[in-house]
This record gives structure tokens, C-alpha cells and sequence, in this order.
């Protein structure tokens, strides 16, 4: 009896170490903190210039991630992503013809929000780059020169 209490101790407490380990990654980002994301990206853009940035980003050398937060970054004109931090094959594919499952064109609006506004966001359904579970995301969207500069948040439970 000693034995399988113990064992179930053991089993307990590697149960609750992994279940500890693995929450920061659960972890879901804020708007708050995808516009931080953002505006440092840009902030270091404009000191290091594009093809720094693009590298920090596409590299995954974590100074532009937070939780389940990534960066990408395109051109306003249509044109192929410059920069994307959840999937380096994305990088130098044109993405305007993309739609989410109910048919929204997202890339086109978000050249849209950066080319009429400057910044704003943009609502659609993408799967989570974490989880692979289909959400409901809501991208920020920023213009600099002639890119955008994006992050998304993903909504649990709102796919």
C-alpha cells in the first residue's frame, strides 16, 4: 500500500510540474500587448531598418514574441510577406487571395486598414498557431512607409 501511495505522490507532482510548465505557453496574449508588439517592432525598424527586422522576426529569437503573440509584417501594395514569426514558409508568398472559413478576405483588409487608416484592426477566424485550434482572431494592424506591421489575438471559444 506504501508503494502505491507513493507512486501516486510521484505521479501527482509530475502531473502538476508539467501542467506548471506548460501554462506560460497556454498563455494567450491581450490587444494591449499586441500593440506593444507592434510599436516595438516598428521602434526597432526604424532604427535597424527592414531586413534586421524581418531577421528578428523570421529568426524566432524571441524579441518579438509574447505568449501566443507573433509578428508579421507585408507590403501596403499587393505584394509577398516580408516577415512572419509563427511560419517562415510564409515569407515571400503573396497572401491576397487567403480567406478564413466564412470567406473573409483578410489580407486584403488588412492592406486596406493600413493603406485608408494608418492602423486599426481586423476580425477573422485563423488557427492558432500554438494550438492548431481554428479561433476567432482580431489583428492589429500598423503602417510604416509602405508595410504593415501586424499581431493577432486569438479569442478562445469564439471560432
Amino acid at each position: 500500500m506504501n508503494k502505491l501511495v507513493k507512486w501516486l505522490a510521484i505521479a501527482g507532482m509530475a502531473t502538476l510540474m508539467a501542467a506548471a510548465g506548460a501554462a506560460p505557453a497556454a498563455e494567450r496574449g491581450t490587444s494591449e500587448e499586441a500593440v506593444a508588439l507592434v510599436k516595438k517592432a516598428i521602434a526597432y525598424y526604424k532604427v535597424n531598418g527592414m531586413d534586421k527586422t524581418a531577421a528578428e522576426i523570421n529568426g524566432k529569437t524571441g524579441m518579438f514574441e509574447s505568449k501566443d503573440l507573433y509578428l508579421f509584417v507585408a507590403p501596403v501594395a499587393p505584394g509577398p510577406v516580408t516577415a512572419h514569426g509563427a511560419n517562415a514558409k510564409l515569407v515571400g508568398k503573396e497572401l491576397g487571395e487567403l480567406r478564413d472559413v466564412d470567406g473573409v478576405y483578410f489580407t486584403r483588409r488588412f492592406r486596406e486598414v493600413a493603406a485608408k487608416d494608418g492602423k486599426g484592426w481586423v476580425e477573422y477566424k485563423w488557427p492558432n498557431a500554438k494550438s492548431g485550434a481554428l479561433e476567432s482572431k482580431s489583428t492589429y494592424i500598423e503602417r510604416v512607409d509602405d508595410v504593415y506591421f501586424a499581431c493577432g489575438v486569438y479569442k478562445a471559444g469564439k471560432s
